[in-house]
């Protein structure tokens, strides 16, 4: 069960926006990351708890941020209801899209896993709905993902292979690099790994 914490910054101005620590495993029906958020001025800024079926699906996904909440999961695309900070009113929403997204790195994991590319494969498009920060407000946007390579990497225990990814933004065209090693992000635009305690799992 890999257990560690990503440091979180701004990908314009390196502005550190906090860290998440976090602890992750797969299991016989899927895949469950848990984390939770600090920021420099709150040790209790949020928590990020997401659980994949086999095929990569999202069948839970919670989210806090401040007073805010989302519990979502794919269902006729994917469904979310969004709490306020008051906790009066809640937003049902529904969109056609694949999966999520966010700042959290597990979202990475999860569309690596929901895609299951080879290298060198033609890029693929995935439709997503990212909850912003910070009020977890969804918005809907389309992502195109290519395995670019895949490499072994020797350590203390043993070859760790990782995949690198190019991921393009649809709307803009903006390109980025994405590093992944089993169910870890090695690093991306914004995230980088801090700590590692145990090595990453790999998926089957």
């Amino acid at each position: 069960m890999p257990r560690g914490r990503y440091s979180l910054h701004d990908v314009h101005d390196h502005t550190p926006l906090g860290e998440e620590h976090f602890h992750c495993a797969p299991g016989p029906s899927g895949w469950r990351y848990v984390a939770q958020r600090t920021t420099p001025t709150n040790p209790r800024a949020g928590s990020v708890d997401l659980a994949l079926d086999d095929r990569g699906r999202p069948i839970r996904l919670e989210l806090h941020a401040g007073d805010w909440q989302v519990r979502a999961a794919a269902l006729n695309g994917v469904t979310w209801v969004r709490t306020d900070p008051t906790h009066a009113h809640a937003t049902e929403d529904n969109a056609p899209a694949h999966a999520f997204t966010g700042t959290s790195p597990a979202f990475l994991i999860a569309t690596a896993r929901l895609l299951r590319l080879a290298p060198a494969s033609p890029a693929t498009r995935v439709r997503l709905v990212a909850f912003t920060d910070p009020v977890l407000a969804p918005r809907t946007l389309d992502q195109s993902w290519a395995l670019l390579k895949r490499e072994a990497h020797p350590t203390d225990n043993g070859p760790l292979t990782v995949d690198e990814y190019q991921v393009t933004a649809l709307d803009t065209g903006e390109q980025h690099a994405i590093h992944i090693a089993g169910d870890v992000v090695v690093a991306a635009p914004g995230i980088e790994l801090e700590d590692l305690e145990t090595p990453p799992s790999t998926f089957a």
